[in-house]
């Protein structure tokens, strides 16, 4: 017994090339390689779960007609990375402006992470929850190859800044 929403989707999902290639039987492209039985396609006729109903925004691709009937909420949007979020679901998924502004929120929900354990006065140990003792035990040359690295940038960026606050000093007089 399918309700309106069902009937709504299906109609919808017609209309999108592709969709539901695989439904017809007769026209099956392993045709000739696979045996097959009549009941590989009993698979359709099976009794849809109900719709779970959503206590949070959940996000989901503009591709779609609407949301999965099942679907995770372990962290909904929130804060900067949330509205990046929305932002990268107005693009397509097949968009790279889509994914990267998703790996970008990822970048930001980390930065609020660390804030919010701050906030909550509990200070996160860095070295240990980055992975860096394992690091160390099992790759030790390549830490101190980032090390080095990370300390050369870091040099060469406060020499830098040093130099231009001189230099703007010295314009000034």
């Amino acid at each position: 017994m399918e309700n309106l929403a069902d009937t709504l989707l299906a109609d919808k999902s017609k209309t999108i090339e592709g969709w539901g290639i695989d439904a017809d039987p007769n026209n099956n492209p392993t045709y000739p390689m696979k045996h097959y039985t009549g009941a590989d396609h009993q698979r359709l006729a099976y009794e849809r779960s109900k719709q779970q109903m959503p206590r949070e925004e959940i996000l989901h691709s503009n591709e779609r007609p609407g949301i999965t009937r099942v679907f995770g909420t372990s962290s909904p949007p929130s804060g900067l990375s949330g509205h990046l979020r929305r932002y990268a679901f107005r693009f397509s998924e097949g968009s790279s402006a889509h994914w990267l502004t998703l790996l970008m929120a990822d970048r930001v929900n980390v930065v609020e992470g660390l804030l919010d354990d701050l906030r909550h006065g509990h200070v996160p140990n860095l070295f240990k929850e980055h992975g860096w003792s394992a690091e160390w035990r099992y790759n030790r040359p390549g830490v101190i190859r980032k090390v080095a690295v990370g300390a050369v940038i870091a040099t060469a960026v406060v020499t830098l800044l040093m130099l231009r606050s001189k230099r703007r000093k010295s314009q000034v007089l």
